[in-house]
């Protein structure tokens, strides 16, 4: 026994010298040099006219581009989204509302409308239709009044913006509707969106192209379309093929405003695009377009490009630790460069494994010899 515990050091040390050489023999046999260079994304679009713009990984929440991200705009029907982000959670789908006139009293002279009756029953689901895909402000007042009210409404809208970061973004009304001292930018109106397409409801909602008003059908039902041109294909635009949503937007002092949503190859890039002024009322689809087709490319060359400037794994911290071999020169330098070098390093760590198990078991032979000869001159 006591032979044992002597020799147990130099097992040890044995069994760490094997584990080197296997580490040397892994990074020699493995790819050598640096990762291939990632490329850099495309340019963006440069011929954008509108007063501000972002491009956004929906996934991450990374700005690839933008211009004048924060600068604050009128954002028009696009703050419905901060409306339907607040309010969605805090009633039931199914809940059946009768419209009243106190509902529909305080909606401005001009606004946007889906045709809610004093009087007419509506579900909650029903109501929402009305605000994603008519953009109606008297389905927006409807459903405040029954979270409590326009100003409870909007305190709660604010207090959304707050909380997920929309510091831009100043809420005076839940519609959207030109209010002195309202404002948002491209900037939160993409972190809205993107806290939107968490919930379940919302994305439904912002996705559905047609359905009849009320639902439940009736003789003073109706059909309705989504507004959102880039969605449905109307008016000249096409439909952009991939895209989920998800709120477009018009006032006299905002312009148009509209926030896009679109996946593609399982990659959701979000643009928000605020006041072209091309003049064409189809510029904001447009130009949304361009950026949505910029983003589809762009996107996966910047995940490449973080994942790459992300510090190694412990295997590649442990392979760099190791100590380099001295370099060659002459004709050894070609054959390292040919690759000749990495495999001779191979078959070096592989020959130091064969050979260590025989001399470990000569040195522990000679030891058992020694000791049986002390025995004996006892």
């Amino acid at each position: 026994m006591a032979s044992f515990f002597r020799f147990r050091p130099v097992l040890s040390r044995a069994v760490v010298t094997c584990g080197v050489c296997a580490t040397v023999s892994v990074a020699a046999v493995g790819p050598a040099g640096a990762d291939p260079m990632v490329p850099d994304p495309p340019a963006p679009p440069s011929k954008l006219s509108a007063l501000s713009w972002e491009v956004m990984d929906a996934r991450t929440g990374d700005v690839l581009a933008a211009k004048a991200p924060h600068r604050r705009l009128p954002p028009a029907s696009t703050l419905k989204a901060l409306f339907a982000l607040t309010v969605l959670p805090k009633l039931r789908q199914d809940e059946v509302h009768r419209a009243t006139y106190g509902d529909l009293s305080d909606v401005a002279p001009g606004s946007s409308l889906v045709g809610v009756d004093e009087g007419q029953r509506y579900t909650v689901a029903d109501l929402w239709r009305g605000v994603f895909l008519s953009s109606g402000n008297d389905a927006v007042h409807t459903l405040a009044h029954m979270n409590g009210g326009v100003s409870r409404t909007v305190a709660q809208m604010q207090a959304t913006a707050r909380r997920i970061g929309a510091h831009d973004t100043q809420v005076r009304s839940p519609d959207g509707y030109d209010t002195r001292g309202q404002f948002s930018s491209a900037h939160d109106l993409a972190l809205i969106a993107r806290e939107g397409l968490r919930n379940h409801d919302f994305r439904r909602y912002m996705a559905t192209k047609w359905a009849r008003f009320p639902a439940a059908g009736g003789p003073r039902a109706f059909g309705i379309e989504n507004t959102n041109r880039l969605l449905v294909g109307s008016h000249g635009v096409k439909p952009y093929p991939g895209l989920i949503g998800v709120k477009n937007g018009y006032t006299s002092k905002a312009g148009n405003t509209l926030i896009s949503a679109a996946t593609h190859e399982g990659r959701t890039v979000l643009v928000t695009v605020m006041n072209p002024r091309a003049g064409d009322f189809n510029a904001v689809y447009e130009e949304s377009r361009a950026l949505l087709d910029w983003g589809a490319q762009a996107a996966p060359l910047h995940a490449q490009q973080v994942a790459a400037s992300r510090p190694p794994s412990a295997p590649q911290q442990l392979a760099a630790a190791a100590p380099a071999p001295a370099p060659a020169t002459g004709p050894e330098a070609a054959d390292t460069s040919s690759g000749l070098g990495r495999h001779l390093g191979a078959a070096t760590g592989l020959l130091a494994l064969a050979v260590l198990p025989v001399l470990l078991g000569r040195r522990l032979r000679r030891r058992r010899h020694q000791s049986g000869a002390r025995r004996c001159l006892r």
